[in-house]
């Protein structure tokens, strides 16, 4: 699939990204992402064609001389090379300051000039808009209004590695969008030289994911991260261009038509499902290039779109090459359940690690003392110690394998040691901890937003305590259980109606069985029904106490995604003391 901003596919077309650099023609200078131009020293003057002067006419023909003389033979001149064709519209003027030089690029959605503003004397990019032909006058209103919108949220994001939005000029009714110039190349162009290293890879990973990070912020998801969109500029600059550009349709799935906003490769599997996208699905699109970006190949191209969006839902990927931090990110963020993708900060933290390892510490060459060289006996106490240091290690490399996105917390957050509970349960600092006013309900705690909006909640149901027998048997019994409970009564949580939608699965915890399920459903207020989601993790330890962690969020609007991250990381990070 090209990237051309979401034109319909034909079924054996190939997908975007290929290896090897196709032909250019000279006068674009970077195809793959017009808001790039390689040069910086490109005149300007050279954008636009000179008139030329009164055509000379053809000489006449000469006869033939027996041979040229050395002193009169006029010095042998090459023709002059033709300039290349000016682009029909340079030079025209847009908004009374903007001259457009030549075009950069386009896609489905518009042209991207080179032009320069006359006001201030600087080079920018500018974006023409198209839209199809067959719309109606209403439709094209609403999509040059959705433009306008989208130009006003890229220029709220104040960031280095977000290209930048200078102004919105209005021409006939239609938004042009003036944006920086960046000079430099994309990493697909330099993708086509070869891969990079680990520390590259994750240094330019960090500029993008900070991109991300305040675009979401600010209630913008990119959806079409891919290498021909992040630009390297220079000073080692990394630029995350066509911000918004992928959402102008305001499709997040296939279209009518059947073309993808997007390039398949790089698309999430909740995007390809139909599936409304959060901020998770940007971060897999940026697994991806970290993917291509080491290996050297889209772990999900295929040869024909169709295939490509099949290999993204079903395929499992070989695992990366690279190994350490840089891998655990890839592998975290290429999981198809969005849910348990790491949220921004983990997989910070990851790639952080991933661009400056820490130094190996400094080897000491230690000398046997003269009682070893003889041959020493170690005496039980010693042996025992021993046996203990190598046990601790042993556990440590398997707790950090286990589960590499356990920590650190990200910012914000704090772990909350709840010694009645036995238990350490991590929740953002803002939140309110509250427990039950009865005593006889004491094994129960709560955090909760200060909006009230999402709240992470931990019980505990000790095998002492259990006079009815009413523990169930494992982690997966217990979420059935309550699964049943969900379906019969409705009364968990409160105004949860009868029959909710559920997703029970079995997991493991610190290498022991455990178990989760979302509830998706609607609170059960005739006034104001609200969309809700209910995350739930299940763990019962060797002594047969069972512990609940549940996190209730929105299931729509703009804290939905916010309350999936609060529940991954809740449960990530929950620390119970005897296993």
């Amino acid at each position: 699939m090209s990237s051309d901003g979401g034109a319909p596919y034909r079924p054996d077309e190939p997908t975007s990204f290929e290896l090897q650099p196709p032909w250019r023609p000279a006068h674009v200078p970077h195809p793959d992402n017009p808001y790039a131009t390689p040069s910086p020293a490109a005149p300007r003057q050279a954008a636009a064609a000179q008139p030329s002067a009164a055509p000379t006419p053809a000489p006449t023909p000469a006869a033939p001389s027996p041979g040229p003389s050395p002193s009169s033979a006029p010095p042998t001149r090459s023709a002059a090379p033709e300039a290349p064709p000016q682009d029909p519209g340079a030079g025209r003027l847009i908004a009374g300051r903007y001259r457009l030089l030549a075009k950069l690029g386009h896609g489905g959605m518009g042209t991207v000039w080179r032009a320069e503003d006359e006001t201030v004397d600087r080079e920018v990019a500018v974006k023409e808009p198209r839209v199809p032909d067959h719309l109606s006058d209403r439709e094209r209103a609403n999509a040059f209004e959705r433009m306008r919108r989208e130009a006003r949220a890229a220029a709220r994001l104040d960031h280095p590695a977000v290209v930048n939005v200078h102004d919105v000029a209005v021409v006939d009714g239609r938004p042009w969008i003036v944006m920086e110039l960046v000079r430099g190349r994309s990493l697909g162009a330099a993708l086509q030289e070869g891969t990079l290293g680990t520390r590259e890879a994750a240094r330019i990973g960090l500029e993008v994911l900070g991109a991300l990070e305040a675009a979401h912020a600010a209630g913008i998801l990119h959806r079409d991260v891919k290498p021909d969109n992040v630009l390297l500029g220079r000073h080692d600059r990394v630029v995350l261009t066509d911000f918004g550009i992928a959402q102008i349709e305001g499709e997040t799935n296939l279209t009518d038509t059947g073309g993808f906003v997007g390039s398949p490769e790089y698309v999430a599997p909740e995007r390809v499902l139909g599936q409304r996208p959060g901020p998770a699905s940007d971060l897999w699109s940026l697994g991806v290039v970290l993917y291509a970006a080491t290996e050297g190949v889209s772990p999900f191209r295929r040869s024909n779109t169709p295939a490509t969006l099949q290999s993204v839902l079903n395929a499992a990927p070989s695992p990366p090459a690279a190994s350490g931090p840089l891998a655990d990110a890839v592998n975290g963020l290429l999981q198809k359940d969005p849910a348990r993708r790491p949220n921004a900060a983990q997989t910070r933290a990851l790639l952080e690690q991933a661009a400056d390892p820490p130094a190996p510490a400094a080897t000491q060459a230690l000398r046997r003392p003269e009682s070893v060289r003889r041959g020493v006996v170690l005496g039980p106490r010693t042996l025992l110690g021993i046996g203990a240091a190598a046990v601790a290690a042993a556990l440590t490399a398997y707790l950090v394998t286990a589960d590499p996105f356990a920590g650190p917390l990200p910012d914000g957050w704090k772990a909350n040691e709840e010694k009645a509970l036995d238990a350490t349960l991590a929740a953002p600092a803002g939140y309110r901890r509250t427990v039950p006013e009865d005593p006889s309900d004491g094994n129960l705690v709560t955090y909760t937003d200060p909006s009230g909006v999402i709240w992470i909640a931990l019980s505990l149901a000790r095998k002492s305590e259990d006079t009815g027998n009413d523990i169930a048997g494992s982690a997966a019994a217990e979420m059935y259980d309550d699964e049943s409970g969900f379906r019969q009564s409705g009364s968990y949580p409160a105004k949860m109606p009868a029959n909710p939608r559920t997703e029970p699965r079995e997991t493991t915890y610190q290498g022991r069985k455990s178990a989760e399920d979302t509830v998706t459903y609607t609170t059960d207020d005739k006034q104001n029904p609200l969309p809700r989601q209910l995350r739930i993790f299940y763990y019962k330890t060797s002594a047969g106490n069972m512990y609940k962690l549940s996190v209730g969020y929105p299931g729509q609007g703009d804290f939905a995604q916010r309350g999936r991250d609060v529940a991954a990381t809740a449960i990530a990070n929950l620390e119970i003391g005897t296993l």
